[in-house]
This record gives C-alpha cells, sequence and structure tokens, in this order.
C-alpha cells in the first residue's frame, strides 16, 4: 500500500513507543537460522493433559464466547490454586477476571488505574511492556533501577513515591534477572503502598520456577495489601503454553469491575476451548511443580557454568528461566551491535539490555539469555557460543 500519511494522522502516545526487541530479535533468529535464546518460550511440548483438554473442549464444542471475565469452571480452579498456592483468599464471580494472557492482564490493569497526570513506579530492568501499559493509560511512568545483585534500595524507593504515585508494578520471580524478591522486600513496598495510597500490580507468570529450596510470596497476603494488590499470573510458562494466552488477575472486587472494564472492550474474552483447558491444567498434582522446577534448574545450572567460562558475568538466577548478563569482557560492542553479531555470525539470538530500561543506555552491557529449551538446544547453543568466541 503507497502513499504518505501525514504525522497528525498517528497519536502522540504510540510516538513514545518502541518496537519489540524481544520479537525482532526472534525474527532475526529466524532469518539467519539462529538458535533462538532471545524469546521466552519453550520448545519443548506441553503436557499431554493439558493438550488433550484443549482437543476436548473444542470437540466438546466449547467454541464461541465465553462469560467476558471467564469461564466460571476456570475462575473457580484459579481461586483454588490462589488458595493453596499463593495463600490469596479470592472470590471467583467477584475477584477474578481471565485475560488474553498476562500482558493483557497488565495492560487492561493499568489502563483501569491510572489516569493523566498519575505516576506509575517500575522497577528496572522490566518487562518491555510495562512502562507502555502506563504510557497508553496516559500516565508517565517512573523508573527505578534495582540495586546491587538487582535488590530493592528502600531509601531510592521511597524517594520514587509521592502524592502522584498510583501505581507500582513489581515482577517475582524477576524478567530479566531471575531475582526473586523476600518477604522482607516486599513489606517495604507494601508499607510505601499503604502510606501513599498506592496500589502494587505484581506479575507472579514466573511463580512455580524457583530455584534452591526459595518460596514465592504473594505481596498480596502481606498485611492489609489485599486490597490495595492486583496478582497477575497466567498458565503460560508454568503449562509450556506460551501461545494460548490465557491469563488471569485477582484483586479486590472495587479494582476488579474498573479491570473488567477495560478487558471486555480490549478483548472480549480469553480462547474458551483454551480457557475449559486450563481449568484441567490447574488440577495437575502438587508433584508437577516440584518436578517442573528440578528440571529447570537443571538448565539453570547447565547455562550458568558454560556462560561464566565464555566470559558473561551476571547474577545467578534464583527463579524464571533468564539470564541477564554483562557481556563487557568479551566485547567493546553497543549491546544491540552485541545482539546482532551473535544472532547473525554466531548463529545464538539474545536480547539488548537496552529492552528492559525505559532508558535504553542503562542497558547498554547487558543482554538476556532465556534457558527455556530442550537440553539439547542448550547444549547446542553452548557449542556455537564457544566457537563463535574462541574462534
Amino acid at each position: 500500500m503507497k502513499g504518505r500519511a501525514a504525522k497528525s494522522s498517528v497519536g502522540r502516545k504510540t510516538a513514545e513507543l518502541s518496537e519489540s526487541l524481544i520479537r525482532e530479535m526472534t525474527r532475526l533468529a529466524n532469518a539467519h537460522g539462529a538458535i533462538n535464546l532471545a524469546q521466552g518460550f519453550p520448545d519443548f511440548a506441553a503436557p499431554r493433559a493439558v493438550k488433550e483438554a484443549a482437543l476436548a473442549a473444542i470437540r466438546g464444542d466449547f467454541n464461541q464466547y465465553s462469560v467476558t471475565w471467564g469461564s466460571p469452571k476456570l475462575r473457580k480452579a484459579i481461586a483454588e490454586k490462589a488458595a493453596w498456592f499463593n495463600g490469596i483468599q479470592a472470590d471467583q464471580d467477584k475477584d477474578i477476571t481471565v485475560t488474553c494472557g498476562s500482558t493483557e492482564a497488565m495492560m487492561a490493569t493499568v489502563m483501569a488505574l491510572a489516569d493523566r497526570g498519575d505516576e506509575v513506579v517500575i522497577l528496572e530492568p522490566a518487562y518491555e511492556n510495562y512502562a507502555p501499559s502506563a504510557i497508553l493509560a496516559g500516565a508517565k511512568p517512573r523508573p527505578l533501577a534495582l540495586g546491587d545483585g538487582f535488590a530493592i534500595d528502600e531509601e531510592a524507593l521511597k524517594g520514587a513515591f509521592n502524592r502522584r504515585t498510583k501505581l507500582i508494578l513489581v515482577n517475582t520471580p524477576h524478567n530479566p534477572t531471575g531475582k526473586v524478591f523476600r518477604k522482607e522486600d516486599l513489606r517495604v513496598i507494601a508499607d510505601l503502598c499503604e502510606d501513599f495510597g498506592a496500589v502494587a500490580v505484581t506479575d507472579e507468570i514466573y511463580e512455580h520456577i524457583l530455584y534452591d529450596g526459595r518460596e514465592h510470596v504473594s505481596i498480596a497476603t502481606l498485611g492489609d495489601m489485599s486490597g490495595r494488590t492486583v496478582t497477575i499470573s497466567g498458565i503460560s510458562k508454568t503449562y509450556t503454553v506460551t501461545g494460548w494466552r490465557v491469563g488471569y488477575t485477582i484483586a479486590d472486587h472495587v479494582l476488579t469491575e474498573a479491570i473488567r472494564k477495560v478487558h471486555d472492550y480490549m478483548t472480549v474474552c480469553a480462547p474458551t476451548p483454551l480457557q475449559e483447558a486450563a481449568a484441567q491444567a490447574l488440577l495437575l498434582p502438587h508433584s508437577y511443580y516440584t518436578q517442573l522446577a528440578a528440571s529447570y534448574q537443571k538448565k539453570r545450572d547447565f547455562m550458568v557454568r558454560r556462560l561464566s567460562r565464555m566470559g558473561f558475568e551476571f547474577f545467578v538466577p534464583e527463579g524464571s528461566y533468564y539470564i541477564f548478563a554483562d557481556f563487557g569482557n568479551l566485547s567493546s560492542l553497543s549491546e544491540v551491535e552485541f545482539a546482532n553479531w551473535m544472532t547473525i555470525e554466531g548463529k545464538v539470538a539474545v536480547v539488548p539490555g537496552s529492552g528492559f530500561y525505559l532508558r535504553p543506555s542503562e542497558g547498554r552491557r547487558f543482554v538476556r539469555f532465556s534457558y527455556s529449551k530442550k537440553d539439547s538446544t542448550l547444549a547446542d547453543a553452548a557449542a556455537r557460543m564457544d566457537a563463535f568466541f574462541h574462534r
């Protein structure tokens, strides 16, 4: 289609956004035959029972719109899971909204709760859709760098809160660093939210991927935070179905009512047959989660050994399935140049660290690796990188 659109035809908010570096690196990996350690999707199969449940739902004619905020069966399963795992007591009819993935859950939540003039505190590095959520809501993202070891700097965090602070976006286990925030860290956030009347929006999509005996803590369970927290999760990472796009929010009914309005007009509903299958996934035995974490810990340990040997420096992940690595010992290239070089010539794709900061220069020395892959894929990627860096 030819022609030139006037700049005035494009909304000003989109001018503040950039395209996803994660998806861009996937496109580059596909174009050059690289192993994709950029985008966080597994290359191994979902559990058979979960796939069979989806097929059964399609054959059983669960193929039309569901209730906008989610099928009753799935909301019941989410409420039960939130109780036994997260320690959150939720009313399946009033407090839970099923969304098109956790990404839409975050977008709908921020757009529902933040207004023009409000500030949204974002702990950086951060997953790349957090700041755009605030921008599209008309609010101002207020980035705050995590401290040494990607810990929360209590004094810096206190300085980031003010009378305009409406939300703080929290992610634990953390993407891209693998940090798992302790109860003490989350209490600092909780106290500030209560002092300033702010809401914590917490992305817990990696909640079952924890290492070395660590435990997941949901901030909604601390003090009086149940009424001022939106807990976000979904089925994509835990059950190896990133393409299904089934996520959810759990929040007090007042917050939920606002989120549901935005969700309704944004997507109407998540895919109906996949909601039915998601309900079955949430009923898998507790041993499934133990095995999942053990499997990922093995992958983490392999990548930690190999990347350390190559000269990368990084925080050893405590959870999730990413390594955020400093490549300064290997190259003086910029992070984008280095990632492109690795992808095109080394045939292993990674994400430039600048994609995880509102101010791209702060990600200058970093790239992100995803190790949500088969052991054989990781071994192949490590062999390619060894050969590339030691040629």
